[in-house]
């Protein structure tokens, strides 16, 4: 019954018109005074931000905030990589041989998110990890490893909610929301990185179309509250160890090896 009303009254919201208000909503001066409010609700450091609070003139410009350079230790290294984003890391586990992962006890199909089977098959036993961004968090998507863009594309007409309630609840919103995938080589491998659109508006921005990626470098930035997959080739990452998955990462902190 829970699963039924959720996919109900989301569904009644996902339209045009009520994400069509929600982003002019955020996109306008009336927004402005619920920027120290939320930033109260979520507790969010203003000291690490790169502008002073009263210089964002809407909420949509607020999501979009930089940091400070120093708000953040990169943990550079040619095996390192590093998160993309502030985020919860929710889940990291193995791509079955039926190319699917296993989130909040939801199989996905792996296949769907990028779009075939022939690209999915490329990460078949490999390891998969997942980032959620609440809306509290840091919203820029920065480079996990030095690497050359094989390809990208995007797929995917609505965005639907990632959170708690979303993963367990939704239609499978990491392989059906909007998204971007970006595939990387890195030098004897490759991996894909997937940018999931969430709270009803499709807005996955880069930052740059260079087709290099530094590590640690700002690559693209989402408006709202969403989600970084990435996918490994087998044999080719292994996890931290000191991390203990659920758990909070910063951009920049390694969260494995290339091997």
């Amino acid at each position: 019954m829970q699963r039924h009303l959720y996919r109900f009254f989301i569904e009644l919201t996902n339209k045009r018109w009520s994400s069509r208000l929600l982003e002019r909503y955020t996109s306008s001066s009336l927004s402005k005074p619920m920027i120290r409010p939320f930033m109260k609700a979520y507790r969010i450091n203003e000291e690490e931000m790169a502008h002073p609070v009263e210089e964002y003139q809407t909420l949509h410009d607020f999501f979009m905030r930089k940091l400070l350079p120093e708000a953040r230790t990169i943990e550079y290294g040619n095996n390192h990589v590093i998160s993309p984003v502030d985020a919860r890391l929710a889940e990291t586990g193995t791509i079955t041989n039926g190319y699917e992962i296993t989130v909040k006890g939801k199989p996905y199909s792996v296949a769907e998110m990028l779009g075939s089977n022939e690209k999915a098959a490329h990460y078949e036993k490999g390891t998969f990890l997942v980032f959620y961004l609440s809306p509290s968090h840091y919203h820029r998507i920065h480079s996990p490893v030095d690497g050359e863009i094989i390809e990208k594309w995007t797929l995917g007409r609505y965005s639907y909610p990632v959170n708690h309630y979303g993963l367990k609840y939704g239609r499978e919103p990491l392989a059906k929301n909007y998204r971007e995938i970006t595939e990387l080589s890195w030098g004897t491998g490759k991996m894909a990185v997937v940018k999931v659109g969430a709270m009803f508006v499709n807005s996955i921005e880069r930052s740059h179309d260079r087709l290099v990626w530094k590590q640690g470098e700002e690559v693209a930035y989402f408006n709202f509250g969403s989600t970084v997959v990435l996918l490994f080739e087998p044999g080719t990452f292994m996890l931290n160890e000191q991390l203990d998955v659920p758990c909070e990462v910063k951009v920049g902190e390694r969260v494995g090896t290339l091997i």
